[in-house]
């Protein structure tokens, strides 16, 4: 085996084992009830999403997608689950974590913006002066910070 094609084979393994981390509803207790029971429903909990950020994939399992706006925990999905994989008592925050770009983030890089923490309804973003913005504690995960962000800055994983 040549060097170019090591270096090939090990470079395509690496690229099949990164996959996208699939981020819940906050309303769940065990990840495998998902491959189980939501199978078969009929995505309710995604009509029941008042601000249409749950995504029935392929799987049938439900995902949430911060594109378009950020979970409000109303509970809807939660109270109308057939299969009760999503259940108020399991409520929670959001399965994630809630990073900012310090390279991509226009305050960080001395200008003005406060894009992010505005939206944000658990003042969990802090800035350091007028500058550096940071995500403390108080961070939810719910995503509102996440399409208002002009320069995309803000990741969740």
């Amino acid at each position: 085996m040549k060097r170019r094609e090591l270096f090939s084979s090990l470079a395509s393994s690496f690229k099949n084992e990164k996959q996208e981390k699939v981020i819940r509803p906050p309303y769940y207790d065990d990840e495998e009830l998902f491959l189980k029971e939501c199978i078969k429903c009929e995505g309710l909990c995604a009509d029941a999403c008042e601000v249409n950020i749950i995504l029935i994939q392929d799987d049938k399992t439900p995902k949430l997608d911060f594109s378009n706006s950020g979970c409000t925990f109303c509970d809807e999905c939660a109270k109308v689950c057939p299969s009760e994989v999503l259940k108020l008592e399991y409520k929670k925050n959001i399965s994630a974590k809630v990073e900012i770009n310090v390279l991509e983030c226009l305050s960080w890089n001395q200008t003005m913006c406060f894009s992010c923490k505005d939206p944000c309804l658990d003042d969990a973003i802090t800035f350091l002066g007028m500058f550096r913005p940071e995500i403390n504690d108080a961070c939810t995960s719910c995503g509102f910070c996440l399409k208002v962000c002009p320069t995309n800055a803000i990741k969740i994983g």
